[in-house]
């Protein structure tokens, strides 16, 4: 059996990961296939001393204003 993300094969002594989605991940290559396959939003940004975290960018603002913009075209044109 082969890790679904680096190709190379899983050892039997090693620590691998079965993920949700059906496929078997190395460990180290957990992070990879995450991101890869699922997508999942996230904000980047910076943490201060006080532990406040403040965004740089945001994925999911653009992506919801996207959305929002189409429907209101649709909505307009009927």
């Amino acid at each position: 059996m082969n890790c679904a993300v680096c190709g190379n094969p899983l050892l039997f002594d090693r620590v691998a990961f079965h993920c949700s989605c059906g496929v078997f991940v190395h460990a180290y290559c957990w992070d990879k296939h995450v991101l890869q396959a699922h997508r999942p939003a996230f904000e980047v940004g910076t943490v201060d001393l006080n532990g406040e975290f403040k965004v740089k960018e945001s994925k999911v603002e653009e992506a919801a204003s996207d959305k929002q913009v189409t429907q209101s075209i649709r909505i307009r044109e009927e």
